[in-house]
Parts: structure tokens; sequence; C-alpha cells
């Protein structure tokens, strides 16, 4: 489940446009979510300030800073353009701290257990027939869900509204988390997550990558030594 492979189909390239349509595709795992009246804007003067901080904070082991850059770099070219996916960010974090943290963002956007617990959360985007979505992916002590940055498009008759895109996967729906290089240019990695009804789902653009690979890849290591 841990080896390296070549995304075969499903993942939209790092170069494509972000996606902006809701894409048609039936998944139980899916769905979307009204958006709420308010939204945050930001101005791009703030993303020298945060990708400054980043570079403090990684400074202390200049491999990992590399590292770090490296995927942040990657992480914003993976959208329409590294200006919106840098803006995009920005709002992001200013959503967080507005509504009181990743904690409390999950846990208003996605149905939860009281004795859930929010373990890890990831910058990223996840790939779909409309092209990649920049979002949030969060790992729980029961479930793998992810939430779109910005509402997308969708038509209703002939009406057109907007939904925050949403993946919500138990953990015992998990049958394997897959990471993934592109050969042809080694700094495009992907993960790839199927759960036990073949269902995938590709995940790219981490800015803490091996993080991700090695935190989403726990919840199955009970199931294999059992």
């Amino acid at each position: 489940m841990g080896s390296q492979s070549q995304p075969n189909q499903g993942p939209a390239t790092f170069s494509g446009s972000a996606a902006t349509t809701m894409p048609a595709e039936s998944n139980p795992y899916v769905s979307p979510a009204p958006v709420r009246s308010s939204s945050v804007k930001n101005k791009m003067g703030a993303v020298k300030e945060v990708l400054g901080k980043l570079g403090k904070k990684a400074a202390e082991d200049t491999k990992k800073a590399k590292e770090i850059a490296g995927n942040m770099w990657q992480h914003l070219k993976t959208g329409p353009s590294f200006a919106d996916a840098a803006v995009g960010r920005i709002a992001q974090g200013t959503k967080v701290l507005a509504e009181g943290g990743y904690d409390k963002i999950f846990r208003t956007t996605f149905e939860t257990a009281p004795e859930e617990q929010l373990l890890k959360t990831y910058a990223c985007y996840l790939s779909t027939s409309a092209g990649p979505v920049m979002g949030v992916l969060y790992l729980s002590s029961q479930k793998l869900a992810f939430c779109s940055d910005n509402p997308l498009s969708y038509q209703v008759g002939a009406q057109t509204q907007w939904s925050y895109y949403k993946v919500a996967i138990p953990l015992h729906q998990l049958r394997a988390v897959n990471p993934s290089t592109s050969k042809a240019n080694p700094a495009e990695k992907y993960i790839q997550i199927i759960s036990v009804d073949n269902h995938e789902f590709w995940f790219m653009g981490f800015v803490h990558y091996d993080s991700a690979v090695k935190n989403l890849q726990r919840p199955l290591q009970p199931a294999r030594s059992s």
C-alpha cells in the first residue's frame, strides 16, 4: 500500500487550471455544501509576510527548508495562477483565524461525533474531472475529509448555484493510501486514496507531503497487522 507508483488515470495535471465548476460525477463520499453569506477577502500584500514566516520556521533545518519551499512552490503552481493560489492560501489562513481554528471549521463543515478528534490538516488540491480543487484535507479519529477553499458553480435547471466541494470517507471505509510520483516530473507528487468499494480520490500539491503520507497511512496499519 505504501509503494511508489506512477499515477495512471484520474489525477489532473499540475499545470491545468483549477476547477471553478462542480464536476458532474456520482460518488457516495462527495457532497455539495451551500455557500454561507459571509466570505473572506484578502490583499496580495500579505503574501510576502506569510511566506516569510514559513521560511523562518523552516530555516532551522536547511534540507527541510528546501523541501518545504519546493512543496510550497508546487502547491501554488497547481492553481490557475501563482498569485491566485497564494491569495487563496492567505484567505484560508484568515478564515481559520476568524472562525476559531481548524477544529471548529471541521466540526461546522462536517457531521462529527462528540468523541471525534481532529488529528491533522493539510492544504492540498483534490483532482476532479473539472480540474484540481484547492482546499484542506482533514484527518480525524473517525474520517478522512476534504472541503474546497472556495465554492464551485453548478447548474440547477436554468439557475447557477454555488457550493463548497466536500468529501468525507469513514476510516473503516479506507482500503489503500498510495503515494505516487510523476516519472516525468519528480516534483509532482500525489496521494491516491481508495475506498473499500473502489472509489478513488487523487490529492496533490501538498506543502507537507511526507507528513501527509505517513499520517494518512496510519489508520490502515492495524488492519495490516491483524
